[in-house]
């Protein structure tokens, strides 16, 4: 299938990759569009006849096809790349090539590349929300290129393709500033695998009043916040926006008054006024160790990484005890799991009712795409039948699919809290060994997790079908 220049000029190449459609002629002044086949055409035709400012006409091929044809003539083009033998974008100029992979992916708020290989092509997608969305095939005789370009760019060995290895590029693009990308570059059957992890130099978006809390959950954390020792836990799977969460406590807590001191792994924003530490396992700067200078550098405010051995969780114990306000993230299901989870760890039920300070848990939910999602009935059919809904809904939201949200449905995410904050009566319940606080929980209007994601869903804000593994894992 080929196309002039003069047609492929009839859409520029961001709005085509953007829009993943291809102008295939025009005719009686309607301009003729390719787009995948799952896609919704009537909001599409919709949305390219505002932005194009043209009467359209929409045809279908696999969105495969689309993802081809798209590289190789809107991504080479621009990217001053050649076209291979095969139709496939060809990388032969591989700075040029990710430089525009690159720059796309943070105009996206993309948090992850993937460029991976297999026996037949190669591809490259993005992560968008917490969901994999594929861009562009690469030749398969190209791949090496990109490979070598990255390792080079990352300060890697180009001749190890044996093992796995780890560097960081820092980017500069004129349109965004400079930022940092963590790389990652693992062995596979049919070549190298590299992940693009795409940091951010600033905190300045950064707001605990942005991420999401609700105002008796912020009341609640705010209280073990401004308290001058104890530990903050904050617990959740990967990627659930702890760290976030972590970074935004910091920026509130970071005063000219106090001595605050981070170890991290690894450092994902800088913080002016805050001493920043890089985890270095290779030559003995661990979490622990660096709990062990740092109470001797007159600390207020510590922040760890990660909780994640019993000689770390130890160690923040005993900077607790000894009058400092320590912060961390630790790995359970809800917030009153980080207590057996310590315990786990053979701390005594004592030293954690002494210190935990406060405990979340949290979780990111995508949200709705508001240009197209769509009202249905809802008659509590797909509702988990182990959680009540705390009230009775007669009407739901469904996810759609528009160029605005990339036709996934959803855009943006949105963070959900579990805040418990331990008084004196919880903290008599950890010395008793009673696990079993619900009642307690209650009584102090404790919104649970379940709750929380439940409220976006009887908003509007988010869909069953998002909710629902959420639920589960609680």
């Amino acid at each position: 299938m080929e196309f002039s220049a003069d047609i492929l000029h009839q859409v520029p190449a961001e709005l085509a990759l953007q829009y993943r459609v291809i102008p295939n002629g025009k005719e009686n002044g309607t301009l003729g569009l390719y787009c995948g086949d799952d896609v919704s055409l009537p909001e599409l035709q919709e949305e390219l006849e505002v932005v194009l400012d043209k009467k359209i006409a929409l045809h279908t091929l696999e969105k495969e096809e689309i993802s081809r044809l798209l590289s190789t003539h809107y991504l080479s083009h621009s990217s001053g790349a050649a076209s291979s033998g095969d139709g496939m974008a060809s990388i032969s100029a591989g700075e040029d090539f990710l430089n525009t992979l690159i720059e796309e992916a943070r105009r996206l708020k993309s948090s992850d590349i993937h460029i991976e290989t297999f026996e037949k092509n190669s591809r490259v997608r993005i992560r968008i929300d917490g969901m994999m969305i594929e861009r562009y095939r690469v030749a398969k005789e190209d791949y090496p290129a990109l490979v070598n370009k990255i390792k080079i760019m990352a300060s890697l060995d180009i001749a190890e393709k044996r093992l796995p290895q780890d560097g960081r590029i820092q980017f500069r693009s004129p349109s965004q500033g400079a930022f940092d990308i963590r790389v990652s570059v693992l062995p596979t059957l049919h070549g190298e695998k590299i992940v693009l992890r795409l940091l951010s130099n600033s905190s300045t978006d950064i707001e605990l009043s942005t991420l999401g809390l609700s105002q008796e959950d912020m009341f609640n954390y705010m209280q073990g916040v401004q308290r001058p020792n104890g530990i903050i836990l904050i617990s959740g799977p990967t990627g659930s926006g702890k760290t976030t969460t972590l970074y935004a406590t910091l920026k509130l807590l970071n005063k000219t008054t106090r001595n605050i001191l981070t170890i991290e792994d690894p450092i994902e924003y800088t913080l002016e006024g805050i001493n920043q530490v890089q985890l270095k396992e290779s030559i003995g700067l661990g979490f622990a160790s660096a709990l062990r200078t740092f109470l001797r550098q007159d600390p207020d405010v510590i922040m760890v990484g990660e909780i994640r051995d019993p000689e770390t969780a130890n160690m923040a114990i005993r900077a607790a005890l000894t009058g400092h306000l320590v912060l961390s993230t630790i790995h359970t299901n809800s917030a009153w799991g980080t207590v057996s989870r310590l315990i786990d760890m053979g701390i005594p039920g004592f030293l954690v009712a002494n210190t935990l300070n406060t405990t979340i848990a949290q979780r990111l939910v995508r949200l709705l795409c508001p240009a197209c999602k769509k009202k249905a009935d809802f008659d509590g059919s797909g509702y988990p039948r182990q959680f009540k809904a705390p009230v009775v809904l007669e009407t739901q939201f469904l996810p759609s699919g528009c160029p605005e949200c990339y036709f996934t449905g959803y855009k943006g995410r949105k963070a959900v809290y579990e805040v418990i904050p331990v008084d004196a009566d919880l903290a008599h319940e950890i010395k008793q060994g009673n696990m079993s606080v619900e009642p307690l929980l209650k009584s102090r209007n404790i919104k649970t997790l379940s709750e929380n994601v439940f409220m976006l869903f009887s908003e509007g804000k988010t869909s069953l079908e998002e909710i629902f593994p959420l639920l589960l894992a609680v």
